[in-house]
């Protein structure tokens, strides 16, 4: 997969149907530090400063009747991969929604949409991995793997074994 990294973006999301209009080339990863717009599953504002993973990954189209089912499985396999890194559960609040100890950690949101002359999907996924302070008005809701574990993540190796597993995912899902 290629990985396009950035500092700043508004959001990795938006970013992704701005590259696969202009160039769709699928599985490319937008990376980046920090977003100053991040997008949650119902168009809300997602907080993701630097420390977090914010990242998106564009896919062909996938269909209508599949999209939930895939948004699960791509939770599911994040969720797994958070609990390989850190040892403690990780619950999943329908449909995409990361939760440590009450406090959501994460997202998951897949999304179609047509890009000029391209229809694709755009699964963008956002971790508070290594966050160190919140706004105080999310502080009772939101948290990060390092607040609740006090273990740092390694971002770079935790994104690839994200990337790993999504390769395996991928090819038991599409064939």
């Amino acid at each position: 997969m290629k990985i396009l990294e950035f500092d700043t973006l508004e959001s990795t999301q938006e970013k992704a149907f701005e590259i696969a209009k202009e160039n769709f080339e699928p599985f490319t990863v937008i990376l980046a530090k920090k977003q100053t717009k991040g997008i949650g599953r119902k168009g809300d504002f997602w907080f993701s400063p630097e420390g977090g993973l914010w990242f998106s990954i564009i896919l062909p189209k996938i269909s209508p009747e599949k999209l939930e089912i895939f948004t699960n499985l791509l939770s599911f396999l994040v969720a797994k991969v958070i609990f390989e890194e850190i040892g403690e559960k990780i619950f999943i609040k329908f449909p995409n929604d990361l939760y440590l100890n009450g406090k959501k950690i994460g997202g998951v949101m897949v999304q179609n949409k047509i890009c000029g002359k391209n229809q694709v999907a755009v699964a963008g996924i956002g971790i508070n991995t290594n966050v160190k302070k919140f706004p105080e008005e999310l502080k009772n809701i939101a948290s990060s793997i390092l607040i609740e574990t006090q273990k740092e993540i390694d971002n770079r190796k935790f994104l690839e074994r994200v990337l790993s597993e999504f390769k395996n995912f991928l090819n038991l899902f599409l064939n």
